[in-house]
């Protein structure tokens, strides 16, 4: 049994969004043979009530709030440092004393780090704890797509991100024992920055819970009879699935109407913006949060994910494919 600093930026509990999937499988697979110290901020308040749950799994937990608005304001100073504003966006003192005292206390054997955004707390605190990362995603290629996408200022930010980012990446790549990507697209985009990582870069996929996940679940029909239905699901306050039924709803859905008149696109997940709220019409539903998207998936006719921007692996087809 090992005893493991496991450091990720979005509490891994409950797994409702694909990074939370990802990071709450990865610790389930650590608790279940070592000791883990989890260090985590929260962005949503209501995902404390589920603190009892990490707390059966891990032998100590700090959960850090985070304010979303606040960190956005806060990662600005990363243009004073020249710095990437992501690293701003989750800098934290209490973090960072929490991370110093438990390398003290307890002397990890590894740190496991789940995203680069948290690499900093591991590298200054840990410096002597061997280091595994968990990129997921080249998170600096989403950036720099983000800026061929909008105008400027904006433009001119998310290609500095971008930039710094990736300079940030390649940095702690080569100072981590192992570091993974999601998939082996990710793994060669980023070698063709950093070829000298190679030997220590390796793909793990995600994968999904078929169980729970199954076609063949009794689950009711949350759709009106006749219609068919077309389901998207996914963080609806997350830009590029924002940018996804945007599209899917203005340019694809109008011939699918002339084709099959009983269609109808389903928007399921939390969060959604203005601009997905102002689709709602007799051809287009919204539901915001559901308590379970498992019945959408069960009793839709399609389900699509027309993702012009994305990174890795989308498990909401994942999902949809063990649904049938």
């Amino acid at each position: 049994m090992a005893r493991v600093l496991y450091l990720v930026h979005r509490m891994p509990y409950p797994p409702d969004k694909g990074d939370k999937v990802r990071s709450y499988h990865l610790l389930r697979h650590l608790a279940r043979q070592h000791e883990v110290y989890l260090g985590t901020f929260v962005d949503d308040p209501q995902d404390f009530a589920h603190l009892p749950m990490l707390r059966r799994w891990c032998a100590e937990v700090h959960a850090q709030p985070l304010n979303p608005r606040m960190a956005r304001v806060r990662s600005l100073s990363g243009l004073l440092r020249g710095e990437a504003l992501t690293l701003a966006y989750y800098r934290s003192a209490h973090m960072m004393r929490w991370v110093r005292e438990v390398v003290q206390r307890v002397r990890p054997d590894v740190s496991v780090v789940f995203s680069s955004s948290m690499a900093p707390y591991a590298l200054e605190a840990a410096s002597a704890t061997p280091l595994i990362l968990d990129f997921v995603d080249m998170d600096s290629a989403k950036w720099s797509e983000y800026a061929q996408r909008h105008r400027q200022p904006l433009a001119w930010v998310y290609a500095r991100e971008g930039r710094l980012l990736g300079g940030y990446e390649r940095q702690v790549a080569r100072l981590a024992q192992h570091a993974y990507f999601v998939a082996e697209q990710e793994c060669g985009l980023f070698l063709q920055q950093a070829p000298d990582c190679a030997p220590r870069v390796r793909a793990v996929g995600n994968g999904v819970d078929a169980d729970h996940f199954s076609p063949g679940l009794d689950l009711p029909n949350p759709f009106a009879d006749g219609e068919r239905a077309v389901v998207f699901t996914g963080a609806m306050d997350y830009w590029p699935n924002v940018d996804a039924v945007v599209w899917f709803a203005q340019e694809i859905l109008p011939h699918l109407v002339q084709r099959f008149p009983a269609v109808r696109f389903h928007i399921v997940g939390r969060g959604p913006t203005e601009a997905v709220r102002a689709l709602q019409g007799e051809r287009v539903r919204v539901t915001g949060t559901v308590p379970d998207v498992r019945p959408y998936l069960r009793h839709a006719a399609a389900v699509v994910a027309p993702m012009r921007l994305a990174r890795g692996i989308q498990n909401k087809v994942l999902e949809g494919m063990a649904m049938g």
